[in-house]
């Protein structure tokens, strides 16, 4: 049995770490959101917003205020009644509504239970989740989502709720924690994931799709397609160091389900090849994006997180010489 470390001393890191994430990691990493605008607030605008966002389809309009009327108004907006009852014309104002349902689809799969940095990508994946619903839930929108992957859907409805959001993530720590290199990936998971967004989103909702960079087929490219044309996407692929180069490192084999393979590294037109496609599947993502006018922040499990968004979004950290 280890000892217990001293009253007021740092946490023994757990041996599943960068691994395996737990609930608890999921519920702290509120506590980084401040650290990364994903979301604007009334002081500070969002560059992911203001780059992609400046129309939003379908956001409503709320009652603010009336006003004396001035020149140039909309005489559609003025308030008779107030107009009636001060003998001076006066108009209405209105503010956009800032609730908006945010749907974060998210991928745990087998293919995802692999890394070569500091953390597995089914890691970053649900850290990735997991902030940008937190984000939301301060943002005052609502936050529901799906865990999809071994041929199971989790999905919950979004909701201005705390509980909400502590239900998706439990469900998201779940399927973390189930997954093994052992399972077979389900390759219609994330159409199945996307087909399920287009059908309870309405227009004006916010999807997030967090998956493996591998995931993007000519099926699931279709159905972002059709998604974009109705909600607006926020694509986050994800990807390790080895899914795109291979290290000159002699003869290595693999093994899955009884087939195996072996490949020599030394041969520097295999190496090529396989660093072309994942090149190939990087420009496929930027294409896509180019295409539908959408932000595009791909993760990796060599770096810290938040130090990634905030290199998407060229936010300076706090305390950084200009």
């Amino acid at each position: 049995m280890h000892p217990s470390p001293p009253a007021g001393s740092p946490a023994l890191p757990s041996p599943d770490a960068g691994v395996r994430v737990c609930l608890a990691e999921l519920i702290d990493i509120r506590h980084r959101v401040r650290e990364v605008p994903l979301f604007s607030t009334p002081h500070r605008r969002s560059p992911l917003v203001g780059l992609h966002h400046s129309k939003l389809r379908g956001r409503g309009v709320d009652f603010d205020q009336v006003r004396i009327y001035q020149a140039g108004d909309d005489v559609r907006t003025i308030d008779w009644r107030v107009t009636a009852r001060t003998q001076e014309p006066h108009t209405k104002l209105f503010h956009e509504e800032r609730e908006r349902p945010i749907y974060i689809l998210v991928e745990q799969s087998p293919r995802l239970f692999f890394g070569s940095g500091q953390v597995f990508k089914s890691v970053i994946a649900a850290q990735a989740a997991a902030l940008v619903g937190w984000a939301a839930l301060i943002h005052n929108d609502r936050v529901g989502g799906l865990v999809f992957g071994h041929g199971e859907h989790h999905e919950v409805k979004p909701r201005r709720s705390k509980q909400s959001l502590l239900q998706l993530l439990d469900r998201l720590a779940r399927a973390n924690i189930n997954l093994s290199a052992d399972q077979n990936t389900d390759p219609g998971a994330f159409g199945l994931a996307l087909r399920r967004a287009r059908e309870v989103l309405r227009p004006g909702s916010l999807a997030v799709i967090i998956c493996d960079e591998r995931a993007l087929g000519d099926a699931a490219e279709q159905q972002l397609t059709l998604l974009a044309r109705h909600v607006d996407l926020l694509l986050i692929p994800v990807s390790d160091p080895l899914d795109h180069a291979l290290p000159a490192a002699g003869l290595l084999r693999f093994a899955q389900f009884g087939a195996r393979l072996e490949l020599d590294s030394h041969d520097a037109s295999i190496r090529q090849a396989y660093r072309q496609k994942g090149e190939a599947r990087t420009a496929r993502w930027r294409r896509l994006a180019d295409r539908l006018r959408l932000p595009l922040m791909s993760l990796d499990t060599q770096r810290d997180l938040v130090d990634q968004l905030r290199a998407h979004l060229s936010v300076q950290h706090p305390g950084a010489h200009r």
